[in-house]
C-alpha cells in the first residue's frame, strides 16, 4: 500500500534517526542524530556540507546592473518579451542537464548533448551571464584505495573557467602525477582522484570565472577505511608507485582474478581482463605484477603474458613461498590503475600421514670460499608432531645429484654449509623431519657462488631462542567469508621473521592453517570461510629457532559482512497520478550494508528548480509512496534514500522527470517490484504487485514478456492470462542472462508494461538445496523445511502459500534455528495442500518451493498417526517352529526392542510365565521374544498371543493353532519327538536316494549315523534280500547298491536296514511311477550327452541307423524321425535296441525312404538329437551293400546242408551193422555223397547209400569188420553250396577193451557258388549241439554203435533264423553267411 506523507510546513514535531558507525581499527565511537529537517542544527557536519554547496546561493546586483527608472522601465518591457523564450529555455537546459549527468559516459549521449549545447549557445550568445551552476557538485563517501570523480554542468556567457581547489588550495595535477585528473567534455567539468586515501578527505570546490562574475560550488568527500580494513588497503602492502610510464592507452579492468587457494606442486594462473582503447596487437599495455610489495620479473617460476585483452601471470609449480598478496598494476593514459588479491597455497600432501609440511624462503648469507650459511623459514605445525629438525641438501649447479649436508638433524632454522668448492656454484633445499616421517623438500634457494666477497648479506641477529607468544588476538566482521584478524605483537620479538594464524571452527577440535607462509604483519584478513559460521584463532609467532606458544585463542566470530550504510536505492517508477499526487515506487538497494534496512526518505523537486525538498520526515517502510500537494502540469524529480542500524545510505539518481498530469486511460497501470524466486539452470520464478491504477475496470490478469539481455525481441510467455501475480517460467538456457516486463490486462486492453526486471542469470547458487517435507520423528508434526545454502545475521525466513506470504497464521508455526527454518502444520487437511515457498532474505536469492499434494500429505498424516500413536514395529508376528525332541518354541521379532521392554504371553486367555514346562526369554539386541513348551500335546490347542509394552510403544500379536493347523503341528512335534528317540540308535542320517553314474548305473544311497562295528547292514527288494558282490560298510557312513543295466524289471520296492543291539532303522525307496521316471530321465540325460553320431549299417534284411551311447533301455524316451515326422515301429520301419546303442531299421529300403533322419532323446528337461542325411550317394552305397548282403544271405538259407542226427565218434563191435543217419536239407534239393577216407563210397552188399525223400541220408554197413573203421564223411551240395560233416568209426574184436575214441576233423565240403551275385557266406551259423549217443560200457554188452559226442565250434548267431530239423538233435555244424560289411555315416563315427 502507497504510503501518504505529509508536507515539512504541516508538521508540529520532527522525528529522528539514529545511526551508530563503529570501527575497530579506531579507539572512539562517533553518534550520528540525523534529523530529516534541512533548518536542524543537530544535522552531522559532512550533511551540512553537502547541504550548504547545493544550496541556492543568493543573488546580488552588481553596481553595473543598478539602473534608472526609465531603464527600468526598458528593461521591464523588454524582458516582458524575451522572458518566455527564456523559460522555454531554461525548461529544455534542465532536461539536458539531467540526461548528461546520468550519462555522461555514454558516447551517444555526449554526442546529444554537444547537439543541445551548440543550439543553447546560438540562443544565449546575445545575452550576457554571470557563471551558473546547473548541476552543482555532490558530497561523496568512498572506501579507501576506491576512485571518485566530482563533476559539475556550468554555463554562463562567455564561457566561464572552472578551477579546483581541496581545502581552498588549488588542485595541481603535476604536483601528484597520476593522482588528479581535470577534464572539461561538452560542458561538463569534472575532477577525478584516481586512488583514494584517508588524507584526500577535504572540501572540494569548483570556481566558474567568468567577466560578469564568479560561482562556486562546493563538496565535501570522506574517505572511508573499512572495519574490517580489507585485502591489501588492510595489510598496507600496496607496492608504491616506481615511476610513471607516459602511456596514451586507455585500459580498464573488468574481470579480476579473486582471492585464490592452491596447493604447493600445482600450476595456477591469475588473470585479469582488460578493454584497451586503442586495441593495438603491436603497443601491448604496460603491466607489472608484485607479490609482497615486491616486484616480480619473468622467470621459469612465474610466466607473465600481457595482450588479446587479458593480463596473466602463471606459477607452473607452486610452493609456499609464492603465498601472498599479488597485485597487477596497469600503466594507463590517466596514470595506473591496479588490482590485489591474496594466493594462499596449502602444503601438498605427503607421503607419510602427519609428516610436516615443507620449509620455505631458502636463502643463502654470508656466501664465503668453503662455507655458506643457509636460513629458512618453519613450516606450520597445527595437527602435526612437533619438529625434530632439519636436513640440509646441496646440489651442484648443472647437476640433479643432491647431496645430505648434516648426519643429524639441526634444531633451528640456519646451518652452515661447509666443504665448498671454490669458484663453483651451488643451490640449497631443506626437509623437515619429525616423528611421522619426512616432508618434502622445500624449492631450491638461488644459485650460489662460492666466493670470498667483501660485501654479501649477513644474517643478522643474535638472540637465542623462539620469541614469546603474541599478545591479545581480535577478530572482526569483514565479508560475508572472510574475517579480519589482528593481535598485539609478541613482547620479545628475537629476530621475528613472521607470523602463523590457525583457525578452528566453534564445535570441533581441529585447527586448520590460515597461511602457510610466515606473514610479516599484525593484522591479517582470513577467506575462504563458511557463510554464517562461527570461528575462534589463534596467532604464533615464527623465527628461526622455531614457533612460539601459541597466543590466547579469540572470541567466537561469526562469518559475517561489516556493517555498513547501505547503497542507494533505484528503479523510482510512477504507479499512478491523480493531478494532484503521484504514486511512485522503487527497488530496495542492492547492498543492505550487514543491516536491515528500517527506513526510507524520499526528496522531490520541481523540474525547473535546483532545490530539493523533503517529501517524509518519518520512515517510511514500504517501498511505495504518494506524494501530495503537487501542481498539475508540473514536471516533477524524486530521490530516495535508505536507512539501516549503520544510517542513512547513499542517495538515488534523481528519477527521470515525471508529470503530475492525471491518468485517464482505461486500461490499467504498469504492474511493479518485479522480483525472482527459486532461479535455477532451466527455470525460475517471477512476481510481481499489483497495478495501482486499475484503469476503468479491474484487473482480471497479468501477461508476462521475456528477452534476452541486450536483446529487444520480447517473446509474450503465456498466451492466456494469468490471474495470479506470480509465474513459473521454465525451459530457460543455464547460464544465460533475461529481462521480463509484466502487463495488466482489464476488460479494456492491455496495459501499460512495467519497468524491466533487473537482469537475471538462469544458474542455481552453489549449494541450492530444496525444500524438504517430512514427519518430525519424535512428535509427529507434519512439516517442510529448508536449509539456506547461504545466510547472514539479518536474513529471515519469509514462507509464502501460493505466493501469498503466511505471516501469523494458526494454522502452521515457523521456527528457525541456524541455517533451517521449518513450517510445522498444526491440524493439517486439504485446506493446506498447495504450493508452498521460502524466500531468504539479504542473500543472493536463495529460496526454494514445494508443492504439498493430497497423496502426499495422506502418506504423512498415516506416518504422523504411526509416530504419535507408537507401536512397537515388527519384523515377523508370532510364529511357531518345532524343534528337536518335539519341542515347540513360539517367537517373534521385533524391529527393535529397548532394555526396558516388558511382554506377556497369553494361551487361550490365560497368562503363561515361565516355569516348569515353559520357558520364555527375549533378547534385546535380535528383537526376538520367545517361548519354548517342552511338551506339544492335543492340551494346546488354541489362541497364542503376546502383547509387548516398549516405552509408549505397545503392539499385540496372536496365533491361532486350531483344527487343521494344529494337526500339522501336532504331527510335527510327535514327528520330531519320535526322530529324536530313533536317532538314539543306529539310524539313517539320510534316507535312500537314488545317484546314476557315468555308465548309466543306478545306485541306491544312504547315509547313516550313530553306528558301531556290529552294527549290520542289509538289502532287500519285495521283502527278499539283496546280497551285492561288495558288502556295505557302515563305518563310512554310507552304503549305495548299484542296479547296473536298469529297465523297468528293476521296478519295485527296496528296503535297507539298519540294526544292532541298540535298535533298528528302515529306509524304504519305491522305485515305481514317478520315482521310476525319475530314475530312466537321469540315465536319458547321461546317455544323451554321451550319444554318438548316428551311423549306418546294411543288413539282409534293409539298411540300418545306429546310435551308440553309454546304455540304452526301451524305457527311455526315444523319438526317430524321418523329415520331422515321427517314426513308429512297423514291418517297414522296425525301432529297437541293445544295452549300447539303439536302431532304427528300414526293411526293403526304397526311393520314398530318402532324407534326413534324426533320434530325439528327451530326460524331461533337455533334448538330445543326433540326425543322418540318407540320401543322395550315401543312400547310393547304402542300397548296393543292402542288395549284396541280401543275396548272400537268400544263398546262406537255401545251400544244401546237414540239419542234424550224425555223432562225431562212433565205437561198434564187429560183426554188428553200423547205420549212419542224418537229415539233410536244401533248396534245391541238394546231392549227397558219402566218403571214407575221402573215397566215395559206392552201394553193394556190405555197404548201402540210401537218400530217402530228399530229407534223409543213410549209410547202412553190414556186419562191419575192423576193415570199416576210419574217416566216414557225408557231402551235403547243391547250386547255392554245401557242407562237409565227418564221423570218426571204430571198430573192435569181442573181448578188447573199448578203444579211446579218437575224433576226426570235419571238414566243409567247397560250396558250389550260387548263380545269384551275392558272394557266398564266410561266417558259420551256430548250432545247437547233438545229443551224443549211448556209448557202450563193457565187451560183453550187445555190439551197438557208440557215439562218442563231439560239439562244434560256436559261431555267432545269423540274422536269418535257421530252419528247424524234423529230428530232435539240432545239426552240428552248419555255415553261416559271410558278416555283411559296415556302411559309414558321412560325420565320424562314435570313438
Amino acid at each position: 500500500m502507497a504510503s501518504k506523507v505529509i508536507p515539512r510546513y504541516k508538521t508540529k514535531h520532527v522525528s529522528q534517526v539514529k545511526s551508530d558507525y563503529a570501527y575497530h581499527h579506531t579507539k572512539h565511537v562517533v553518534t550520528q542524530k540525523t534529523e530529516r529537517k534541512s533548518s536542524s542544527k543537530s544535522v552531522s557536519q559532512v550533511q551540512a556540507q553537502a547541504r550548504e554547496a547545493m544550496a541556492e546561493q543568493a543573488y546580488t546586483i552588481p553596481v553595473f546592473r543598478q539602473r534608472t527608472a526609465e531603464e527600468t522601465e526598458e528593461y521591464q518591457r523588454v524582458s516582458k518579451n524575451v522572458g518566455k523564450g527564456l523559460a522555454v529555455i531554461q525548461e529544455e537546459l534542465h532536461r539536458m542537464k539531467m540526461t548528461t549527468k546520468a550519462q555522461v559516459e555514454s558516447l551517444a549521449i555526449q554526442n546529444e548533448v554537444k547537439s543541445m549545447m551548440a543550439k543553447r549557445g546560438d540562443m544565449l550568445d546575445e545575452i550576457p551571464k554571470m557563471p551558473d551552476f546547473l548541476v552543482a557538485l555532490r558530497p561523496h563517501t568512498v572506501w579507501e584505495k576506491t576512485p571518485v570523480k566530482l563533476f559539475c554542468t556550468v554555463q554562463g556567457n562567455p564561457r566561464p573557467i572552472v578551477k579546483w581547489y581541496k581545502g581552498g588550495v588549488p588542485v595541481d595535477p603535476l604536483s601528484a602525477p597520476g593522482k588528479y585528473k581535470i577534464e572539461n567534455k561538452y560542458g561538463v567539468h569534472s575532477l577525478i582522484i584516481s586512488r583514494c586515501v584517508v588524507s584526500d578527505t577535504a572540501e572540494y570546490s569548483a570556481v566558474a570565472t567568468n567577466q560578469h562574475g564568479t560561482a562556486t560550488s562546493k563538496a565535501t568527500v570522506t574517505v572511508k577505511r573499512p572495519a574490517g580494513v580489507a585485502m591489501s588497503c588492510q595489510l598496507g602492502l600496496v607496492p608504491h608507485l616506481t615511476e610513471i610510464h607516459a602511456s596514451k592507452l586507455e585500459v580498464t579492468l573488468l574481470d579480476r582474478f579473486p582471492v585464490t587457494f592452491g596447493v604447493e606442486g600445482s600450476s595456477i594462473r591469475l588473470l585479469c581482463n582488460l578493454v584497451v582503447v586503442p586495441d593495438l596487437p603491436n603497443v601491448p599495455p604496460l603491466a607489472q605484477w608484485y607479490r609482497d610489495d615486491k616486484l616480480l620479473k619473468p622467470s621459469k617460476l612465474a610466466e607473465m603474458f600481457v595482450g588479446g585483452g587479458a593480463a596473466s601471470l602463471t606459477l607452473p609449480q607452486l610452493a609456499k613461498d609464492d603465498e601472498g598478496l599479488y597485485t597487477l598494476r596497469i600503466f594507463t593514459k590517466d596514470g595506473t590503475s591496479e588490482h590485489s588479491a591474496y594466493l594462499f597455497v596449502s602444503d601438498a600432501t605427503s607421503s607419510s600421514a602427519g609428516a610436516p609440511g615443507a620449509p620455505m624462503s631458502v636463502k643463502a648469507f654470508d656466501i664465503n670460499s668453503d662455507y655458506v650459511l643457509v636460513a629458512w623459514k618453519p613450516p606450520n605445525t597445527v595437527n602435526e608432531a612437533a619438529i625434530i629438525g632439519y636436513f640440509v641438501d646441496r646440489c651442484e649447479a648443472g647437476t640433479d645429484t643432491w647431496v645430505q649436508c648434516n648426519d643429524a638433524p639441526v634444531k633451528v632454522c640456519k646451518y652452515p654449509v661447509h666443504g665448498l668448492k671454490v669458484g663453483h656454484s651451488y643451490h640449497f633445499r631443506v626437509r623437515a623431519v619429525n616423528s611421522a616421517g619426512m616432508s618434502r623438500p622445500s624449492r631450491k634457494s638461488g644459485q650460489v657462488t662460492a666466493l670470498d666477497a667483501a660485501e654479501n648479506e649477513r644474517l643478522q641477529g643474535t638472540d637465542e631462542g623462539v620469541p614469546s607468544a603474541p599478545g591479545q588476538i581480535v577478530a572482526t566482521r569483514n565479508t560475508k567469508s572472510s574475517v579480519f584478524v589482528q593481535w598485539e605483537a609478541p613482547k620479545h620479538l628475537k629476530n621475528l621473521m613472521g607470523y602463523y594464524i590457525d583457525g578452528r571452527a566453534v564445535g570441533s577440535k581441529e585447527w586448520f592453517p590460515c597461511n602457510h607462509k610466515p606473514f610479516k604483519h599484525t593484522r591479517f584478513v582470513v577467506h575462504g570461510l563458511i557463510p554464517g559460521e562461527t570461528y575462534v584463532f589463534r596467532v604464533q609467532a615464527v623465527n628461526v629457532f622455531g614457533l612460539s606458544d601459541e597466543s590466547q585463542e579469540s572470541s567466537p566470530i561469526a562469518v559475517e559482512p561489516a556493517l555498513a550504510t547501505p547503497s542507494a536505492p533505484f528503479g523510482i517508477t510512477m504507479l499512478s497520478c491523480d493531478g494532484s499526487s503521484i504514486t511512485v515506487a522503487w527497488k530496495s538497494p542492492k547492498h543492505c550494508g550487514g543491516s536491515k534496512i528500517n527506513a526510507y526518505y524520499i526528496d522531490k523537486r520541481d523540474a525547473d528548480t535546483l532545490v530539493w525538498k523533503e517529501v517524509n520526515l518519518s520512515a517510511i517502510m514500504e517501498r511505495i509512496c504518494t506524494v501530495d500537494n503537487l501542481k498539475e502540469g508540473t514536471f516533477y524529480e524524486f530521490r530516495i534514500q535508505a536507512a539501516n542500524l549503520a544510517g542513512v545510505g547513499l542517495r538515488s539518481a534523481p528519477s527521470t522527470p515525471m508529470k503530475c498530469e492525471a491518468w485517464t486511460m482505461e486500461e490499467p497501470g504498469p504492474a511493479y517490484d518485479l522480483s525472482f524466486s527459486e532461479v535455477r539452470g532451466q527455470s525460475l520464478v517471477i512476481l510481481w504487485k499489483a497495478p495501482v491504477y486499475a484503469g476503468a475496470s479491474a484487473v482480471t490478469g497479468y501477461l508476462v514478456d521475456m528477452a534476452k539481455k541486450g536483446s529487444s525481441e520480447f517473446v509474450t510467455l503465456n498466451q492466456e492470462t494469468v490471474s495470479h501475480r506470480f509465474l513459473q517460467v521454465t525451459g530457460l538456457e543455464e547460464g544465460e542472462t533475461y529481462v521480463f516486463k509484466v502487463r495488466a490486462v482489464n476488460a479494456n486492453g492491455v496495459g501499460k508494461a512495467s519497468q524491466l526486471s533487473e537482469p537475471v542469470c538462469a544458474k542455481a547458487l552453489p549449494g541450492t538445496k530444496e525444500i524438504e517435507a517430512g514427519v518430525d520423528t519424535e512428535t509427529g508434526d507434519i512439516f517442510l523445511a529448508l536449509e539456506a545454502c547461504e545466510i547472514c545475521e539479518t536474513s529471515k525466513f519469509v514462507w509464502s502459500k501460493n505466493y501469498k506470504p503466511i505471516g501469523d497464521c494458526p494454522r502452521v508455526g515457523i521456527t528457525t534455528k541456524g541455517r533451517t527454518s521449518r513450517l510445522t502444520f498444526t491440524n493439517p487437511d486439504k485446506d493446506d495442500l498447495g504450493r508452498y515457498s521460502v524466500v531468504v532474505t539479504d542473500t543472493e536469492g536463495v529460496s526454494s518451493s514445494h508443492t504439498l499434494t493430497e497423496d502426499a500429505l495422506n502418506t504423512m498424516l498415516e506416518l504422523s498417526y504411526a509416530i504419535r500413536h507408537p507401536i512397537v514395529p515388527l519384523k515377523h508376528g508370532l510364529n511357531y517352529e518345532v524343534l528337536e525332541k518335539g519341542h515347540v518354541r513360539f517367537w517373534l521379532q521385533a524391529v527393535k526392542l529397548s532394555p526396558s521392554v516388558s511382554y506377556r504371553f497369553i494361551v487361550n486367555d490365560k497368562e503363561v510365565t515361565s516355569g516348569e514346562g515353559h520357558k520364555i526369554s527375549h533378547d534385546v539386541a535380535t528383537g526376538i521374544i520367545q517361548m519354548t513348551m517342552d511338551t506339544f500335546t492335543r492340551a494346546n490347542e488354541g489362541t497364542y498371543t503376546v502383547q509387548i509394552t516398549d516405552g509408549r510403544a505397545k503392539t499385540q500379536t496372536s496365533l491361532v493353532l486350531v483344527g487343521d493347523v494344529f494337526k500339522v503341528a501336532l504331527k510335527e512335534a510327535e514327528f520330531q519327538r519320535k526322530e529324536h528317540i530313533r536317532k538314539q540308535g543306529p539310524h539313517f542320517s539320510e534316507y535312500l536316494y537314488f545317484t546314476v553314474t557315468e555308465d548309466c548305473t543306478v545306485m541306491l544311497a544312504c547315509k547313516v549315523a550313530n553306528v558301531k562295528k556290529e552294527t549290520a547292514f542289509h538289502w532287500y527288494k519285495e521283502d527278499d534280500e539283496i546280497v551285492p558282490d561288495t558288502p556295505p560298510s557302515v563305518a563310512s557312513g554310507a552304503c549305495a547298491l548299484p542296479i547296473p543295466l536298469f529297465s523297468r524289471k528293476d521296478q519295485g520296492v527296496y528296503k535297507a536296514v539298519l540294526s544292532d543291539d541298540r535298535g533298528k532303522d528302515t529306509s524304504v525307496f519305491d522305485i515305481s511311477g514317478q520315482v521310476f521316471d525319475d530314475i530312466i530321465n537321469a540315465i536319458a540325460q547321461i546317455a544323451g550327452a554321451s550319444a554318438s553320431d548316428l551311423v549306418l549299417q546294411c543288413t539282409p534284411e534293409g539298411i540300418r541307423l545306429q546310435c551308440y551311447m553309454n546304455y540304452y533301455t526301451e524305457e527311455m524316451k526315444t523319438v526317430w524321425k524321418h523329415k520331422e515326422s515321427k517314426i513308429a515301429s512297423s514291418e517297414k520301419m522296425r525301432i529297437g535296441g541293445t544295452a549300447e546303442m539303439a536302431w532304427m531299421q528300414i526293411c526293403d529300403p526304397s526311393d520314398k525312404e530318402k532324407g534326413n533322419y534324426s533320434i530325439e532323446i528327451s530326460d524331461g528337461v533337455k533334448t538330445h538329437t543326433r540326425t543322418f542325411d540318407l540320401s543322395g550317394q550315401a543312400y547310393t552305397d547304402a542300397y548296393e551293400e543292402y542288395l549284396r548282403l541280401k543275396a548272400a544271405a537268400f544263398a546262406e538259407k537255401n545251400r544244401g546242408r546237414v540239419v542234424g542226427g550224425l555223432p562225431d565218434v562212433v565205437t561198434i563191435m564187429e560183426a554188428k551193422s553200423l547205420s549212419l543217419t542224418c537229415t539233410v536239407w536244401g533248396e534245391p534239393t541238394p546231392e549227397v555223397t558219402w566218403f571214407k577216407n575221402e573215397q566215395e563210397v559206392a552201394t553193394n552188399e556190405h555197404t548201402k547209400v540210401m537218400f530217402d525223400g530228399g530229407k534223409f541220408a543213410s549209410l547202412v554197413i553190414n556186419k562191419v569188420s575192423p576193415d570199416d573203421s576210419g574217416k566216414y564223411s557225408i557231402n551235403v551240395r547243391n547250386k547255392y553250396g554245401g557242407e562237409f560233416v565227418e564221423i570218426t568209426v571204430s571198430v573192435y574184436k569181442h573181448g578188447e577193451q573199448i578203444p579211446e575214441p579218437k575224433l576226426g576233423h570235419p571238414k566243409t565240403a567247397a560250396p558250389v557258388p550260387p548263380k545269384s551275385p551275392a558272394p557266398p557266406s564266410k561266417t558259420p551259423t551256430p548250432s545247437k549241439s547233438q545229443t551224443p549217443a549211448q556209448s557202450l560200457r563193457s565187451p560183453a554188452s550187445t555190439p551197438a554203435s557208440t557215439p562218442v559226442p563231439k560239439s562244434p565250434t560256436p559261431v555267432p548267431k545269423s540274422p536269418t533264423p535257421t530252419p528247424k530239423s524234423p529230428t530232435p538233435t539240432p545239426p552240428r555244424s552248419v555255415k553261416s553267411p559271410t558278416p555283411p560289411r559296415f556302411m559309414k555315416s558321412p560325420t565320424p563315427p562314435r570313438k
